[in-house]
Formats: structure tokens, C-alpha cells, sequence
């Protein structure tokens, strides 16, 4: 199968069940409400080593934000015995100290659902009040006060939705890579949560070569500079670089619709050889995403 002169790979992505919770970001600014915003998605990249994943989802209007303020909509992404705990971190230590910061939940119709106790922070001199017919915190700080939810949900999602972008060089690679994430971002439902949206050196589960345990180590198959070293490189004739586009989101649609929207973008740069797919034969996730079936 071809798109615009770049061939797509008959192969499929996979991806395994996650929870997600959403968390609404305002401030006195569009500029504080992202930088608290990139604060509290900080360290979550993969939970390979981090915490949780997480990412900003999107910029939110006024009227999309329960205090009629600038906003911005944030997925943080878990295991659901571990959600609290990490929602409850990140607004306590990245978004309650940013200037002018509030944090309100962006699933209030989730049957899941979990407190993050933020008011203890006000040490008793907390009060309740109403934000947009919402019951919330306030608690005094230096600057004034903090005025925030506490009651957050959480429901089920997909994570590790993805596609390779492949180039003769680096260059066209990344071109066509960063094409693809200027489509995906700011797309309902979904993040991505790798540095600018682009994964330079994917992975796999465990390693082959070294006897002490590890959860991941090089996707050794997608490595250009392997090609002829190894027996089962997947990198096809000419390629010379890979990238990946990794997507969690609150379902298997939105996701698909995430990768079919920054794959047509990565083949208009006319940079784009190959797009591919990262998947571990069907033995890590459920779902299978079909690159071709993207585009039937």
C-alpha cells in the first residue's frame, strides 16, 4: 500500500490497556497555565522507569474551563492502583506552586473516581467553596490563594499506540516525523507523551545479551546501523534512520484517528521512505492496530 509515493508497511501497532485521568490546568495567563502544564507532565515519558506517562491533550477555551479562565487539558496515564498517588503529586508539587494555578477534573462523568486530599495542605485554614457549580478548596498561600478540585476520575484507556516514520537520512526522517506531530497535537483524547511527540530510540521488552534483568533495551530489529549485522532487521532496503510516534488515548478510536491524521502528514512532506509500525508479535497488548486498515 502506498500514500502520496510513501509505501505503508502491512503490519500493525500494539497497544495495552491503561487508566487515564484528565486534569484541567487554569492561571491568570495562557502562558502560567502552560508552564504549569509542562511542569506536571515533567519525568513520564514511558513507564518503563517513570511514574506514569502523561501530556499535555490540548488547549482549552474559556468556556471550556470550570473557572472561565485560560486553561490547559493534561491525560495522565497509569495503573489504576497507582493513579491517585500520581494525579496527587504532580498538582501538589507542580501545579499549586506555579503563579495563579488552579486544577480542576477533566472526567467528571467517570464512575471511577479517587480524592487527591489537597485541602490538608491548607493545614485548617482551608474552606470550601464553589467554582462553576463545583465543589472545591481554597487554601491560602503566599501569593493569595489556591483554589482547586480534589475529587478527580479515571477511567480506562489505551497506551502505546504508535508508527515509524523511516528516511534515507536523519534529516528527511525527522522532517517527515515532526510533520505528523504538528497534525497529532492538540487532538482531542489523546498525548503524546515523548519529548516533542518524537521517540529517537524506541525499545523492547527485556534484553537478549546481558544476564541481569532489565524491563526494556534497544529495539535492536528497527536499528538502522544493525542492517546486515543481525539476522532479523526489519529495516527495509535504503533506510538510513527511524523514528517513532508513540500514542496514549482514551480509546482505540481516538488513538487511530491520532495515527491516521500525523501518518497522511508524514507522506505530504514527500521526505518519507517507509512507515511502519512497532509491535511485539501480540504478546504484550490486546489491542492491534492495523496501519493499512487506518486508511480502508
Amino acid at each position: 500500500m502506498e500514500l502520496n509515493g510513501t509505501r505503508i508497511l502491512d503490519t500493525f501497532a500494539e497497544a495495552f490497556p491503561i487508566w487515564l485521568s484528565r486534569v484541567i490546568i487554569t492561571a491568570e495567563t495562557a502562558e502560567w497555565a502552560y508552564k504549569a502544564a509542562v511542569e506536571a507532565t515533567g519525568f513520564a515519558t514511558s513507564k518503563i522507569y517513570c511514574p506514569c506517562e502523561a501530556g499535555i491533550e490540548r488547549t482549552l477555551t474559556r468556556d471550556e474551563t470550570p473557572d472561565g479562565r485560560e486553561g490547559i487539558a493534561i491525560l495522565i496515564c497509569a495503573e489504576k492502583k497507582q493513579m491517585r498517588s500520581n494525579v496527587a503529586d504532580r498538582i501538589s508539587q507542580c501545579i499549586l506552586p506555579a503563579p495563579t494555578a488552579s486544577a480542576f477534573d477533566g472526567l467528571p462523568g467517570a464512575a471511577s473516581r479517587f480524592y487527591t486530599r489537597m485541602h490538608y495542605f491548607g493545614d485548617r485554614y482551608e474552606e470550601r467553596c464553589t467554582v462553576g457549580g463545583r465543589t472545591c478548596w481554597k487554601i491560602p498561600v503566599m501569593e493569595g490563594e489556591y483554589v482547586g478540585e480534589e475529587r478527580f476520575g479515571t477511567v480506562k484507556g489505551i497506551a502505546g499506540g504508535n508508527f515509524l516514520v523511516m528516511g534515507s537520512n536523519w534529516r528527511s526522517a525527522l522532517t517527515g516525523a515532526e510533520a505528523a506531530m504538528k497534525a497529532i497535537a492538540g487532538m482531542p483524547d489523546v498525548i503524546t507523551s515523548f519529548a516533542g511527540g518524537i521517540v529517537g530510540s524506541g525499545s523492547k521488552v527485556g534484553c537478549a545479551n546481558y544476564r541481569f534483568p532489565m524491563p526494556a533495551s534497544t529495539s535492536h530489529r528497527w536499528c538502522p546501523g544493525l542492517k546486515g549485522r543481525i539476522p532479523d532487521s526489519l529495516v527495509p532496503e535504503g533506510v538510513a534512520s527511524v523514528y517513532e510516534i508513540v500514542l496514549n488515548g482514551i480509546d482505540e478510536a481516538s488513538v487511530m484517528n491520532a495515527m491516521r491524521s500525523g501518518i497522511r502528514a508524514a507522506t505530504e512532506t514527500g521526505e518519507v521512505m517507509y512507515i511502519g509500525a512497532s509491535n511485539f508479535e501480540g504478546k504484550l497488548g490486546q489491542h492491534r492496530l492495523s496501519l493499512h486498515g487506518l486508511f480502508r
